[in-house]
């Protein structure tokens, strides 16, 4: 069905000829397969035929038909983008700004694996594409679904926006049983450029940047539009495997472009710090000549065995970080600075500038962390920016942190106004008139108010509904603030969202009729809630927006509770710091005193305890689910002391919890195990007290190596 001739062997006039009839075959292989349901030709043939109308496209630009099958949708337009839930989590990565911090992520890891100082290691390193992550599921070679980061857990279903873009190829060969490739949907600054002059010349709206317009063109509900939009893809990593694509990451890469994927060429494997941070340096040298943006260098572990040992935090692998490039800088007028009050009443000031191009990107906004900084003290409490305060009409310098997110560098004095006065900050909520206070070793300033801070209400409202929290659909931030200030149906806190529908059916002006709303919409957003009125304990309590309690706290505190009912009253116990129930809270390895201090506060004041109760009346929250029965640990509170020699205190315990065991820091009447290295001391001296059972490192490697 292939052209046998070589493209670049085609004359004029055959390119012509070929490309119709190419542009004619896969019209008609499209309807059968996406109308018909009665395909014409396997992915393969389809997807080879593609590829070479792309390449005859690319040779001979001229020629480009009006109904090129690369403009054509591969799939009908879906009323809205569903629900994936990755089957491995997409992370993000943890971030390195200077050479040191390279260094430090480079010990962490010889630490952690329990390494001399001197060990290799050898990585990897790619640059970082500023474009939008994308995971593409293949099962037996051909593509099934295609989906967004989202939240890391579940994303959008874009696969009808994927199957448009050329680098993604429907169908690969020799691939294994289950692939999911994870990549980088990005656009070209020349794409970039042509897309917005288009955009200009049809009176739309331009894009600020090639990472906006990408992520925007694969998020269209209309794939005909994505089909349009110039979006390129890089592969750089993979998620759910049916078997191993190779044994080091550079292997691996190289496996995905064997099979079509377009992989990024600078990618490089080294063996030490020196080398790492040269070819850091080249590739930010010709940063500006790629043609694509990138914001850093990614550096991976190469060995993939060692990035099992090696794992996860909450969102990020241990085993990889993103070393970003300085951040550009650009000079402006600051012409106010407004206070804003968030979810935990804390008062952040915020500049307001002349528009200004930092990076690409047109920045007006810029974060002043603190009243200290304001004033030119740093988190030490020694002078930044030479001591030099910030005021309204101040001439500033502007820098985006990371490439992201826009902070002021310094001060120009010599253009400072000669009536700019010193920035008072306010002791009193700009939004309830509570005071502010400001506790010893905090360095931010916080409304007192509570509930009764309208700001504070709203912010949490719109946590608790967010996507990482509850993940209401159809209940966002303009919602939220809209029934808030609703005379007739308000929702004040997250339990007035369950009761919402009830409400509305007693009430004379149903929701369905207001402004904005439809019966449709309005059946759609109360089958949401009722979709969430179950729900784990980990989600239940990170949504409270309770400070200091995010969702890594609560999933340890789920995990060491059980159940919502322990914990409640657990809450309850530990309001005396002198109770067990005080002393195991405390004991819970990774939470922390400020931690259980905020938790605690949290259900003793009575009007943010009456309305978690309320919440939790109308919900049904679900136990954590009990380990597995084959871990001979499973369920059992273990205490790890004194040294290990054939792991590390981190592997040992990441391997316990695996297992479905809590991990305490101090040994009590709960404990079950004592885990005692060399050099143990008091613990052991107590577990011997108690009665609890004590084993060695070789006793205890003994007993979770037969799971």
């Amino acid at each position: 069905m292939i052209n046998e001739k070589p493209v670049q062997q085609l004359q004029e006039d055959e390119a012509r000829a070929e490309l119709a009839q190419l542009a004619d075959l896969l019209a008609r292989a499209n309807a059968a397969y996406h109308t018909q349901d009665a395909p014409i030709m396997d992915d393969a043939a389809f997807d080879a035929l593609r590829r070479r109308n792309s390449e005859i496209e690319a040779l001979f630009p001229n020629l480009k038909r009006l109904d090129s099958p690369t403009e054509h949708v591969g799939a009908p337009v879906a009323d809205g983008f569903g629900k994936v839930t990755h089957s491995q989590r997409m992370m993000s990565l943890a971030n390195a700004f200077d050479a040191d911090d390279v260094a430090e992520f480079l010990a962490g890891i010889r630490r952690y694996l329990g390494l001399p100082d001197d060990a290799s290691l050898p990585l990897t390193a790619e640059p970082k594409i500023d474009g939008l992550s994308l995971s593409l599921r293949y099962e037996r070679g051909r593509l099934v679904q295609a989906a967004t980061r989202g939240d890391g857990a579940v994303g959008e279903n874009v696969t009808a926006n994927a199957l448009t873009i050329a680098d993604i190829p429907h169908h690969i060969s020799d691939a294994p049983e289950v692939l999911e490739v994870r990549g980088e949907v990005y656009m070209t600054h020349a794409d970039f450029q042509a897309l917005n002059d288009r955009q200009s010349a049809a009176g739309g709206k331009p894009f600020a940047n090639p990472r906006n317009a990408a992520a925007g063109s694969l998020r269209q509900l209309d794939a005909s539009i994505t089909a349009a939009r110039p979006l390129r893809f890089f592969a750089y990593g993979w998620g759910s495997l049916s078997m191993p694509l190779s044994d080091t990451q550079m292997g691996a890469v190289g496996r995905l472009a064997q099979m079509g994927f377009s992989t990024n060429p600078l990618m490089q494997r080294f063996d030490d710090l020196d080398a790492l941070l040269s070819h850091y340096a080249q590739i930010e040298s010709q940063r500006a000549s790629l043609g694509y943006d990138i914001d850093g260098v990614v550096y991976k572990l190469d060995d993939l065995a060692l990035q099992a040992r090696l794992g996860f935090r909450s969102t990020t692998p241990r085993w990889a970080i993103a070393h970003k490039f300085p951040a550009e800088l650009a000079w402006t007028w600051l012409q106010a600075i407004d206070i804003q009050v968030g979810r935990t009443g804390a008062l952040s000031p915020v500049a307001r500038l002349a528009p200004v191009t930092v990076g690409g990107v047109v920045v007006s906004n810029a974060t002043l962390h603190n009243e200290d900084y304001i004033q030119g003290i740093g988190g030490d409490g020694a002078p930044i920016r030479g001591g030099k305060d910030i005021r309204v009409g101040d001439w500033v310098q502007v820098y985006r942190a990371g490439d992201v997110i826009p902070k002021i560098n310094d001060v120009d004095l010599s253009k400072r106004p000669a009536d700019a006065a010193r920035f008072e900050f306010p002791d009193h909520c700009p939004d309830c008139g509570s005071s502010a206070i400001r506790d010893d070793g905090d360095a931010v300033r916080r409304c007192s108010g509570g509930l009764v801070c309208p700001a504070q209400a709203i912010e949490k409202m719109k946590y608790f509904v967010s996507r990482g929290a509850f993940d209401i659909d159809g209940l966002g931030a303009k919602q939220i603030e809209g029934f808030y200030n609703d005379p007739d149906l308000p929702i004040k806190e997250p339990a007035d969202i369950f009761t919402l529908a009830q409400r509305d059916a007693a009430n004379l002006t149903k929701l369905k009729n207001r402004l904005g709303w439809g019966d449709q919409s309005a059946q759609k957003l109360f089958a949401a809630i009722d979709a969430r009125r179950s729900i784990g304990l980990d989600r239940f309590l990170a949504a409270l927006g309770i400070r200091h309690v995010g969702e890594v706290a609560a999933k340890l505190l789920a995990r060491h509770f059980g159940s919502w009912a322990a914990l409640h009253q657990a809450m309850q116990d530990a309001q005396d710091p002198g109770s067990a129930a005080y002393a195991d809270l405390l004991a819970i390895d990774g939470l922390g005193a400020v931690t259980v201090h905020s938790l605690l506060a949290s259900f003793s004041q009575d009007g943010e305890y009456a309305s978690i109760l309320r919440l939790a009346q109308q919900l049904q929250i679900m136990d954590i689910a009990a380990p597995s029965s084959s871990s001979p640990v499973a369920g059992k509170t273990v205490v790890f002391t004194g040294t290990l020699e054939k792991m590390t205190r981190a592997e040992a315990k990441a391997r316990a919890e695996s297992l479905g065991a809590k991990v305490s820091g101090s040994v009590s009447s709960k404990t079950d195990i004592l885990i005692a290295g060399p050099g143990a001391g008091s613990k052991a001296k107590k577990a011997a007290e108690l009665g609890i059972k004590v084993i060695d490192e070789d006793a205890w490697l003994i007993m979770i190596e037969t799971v």
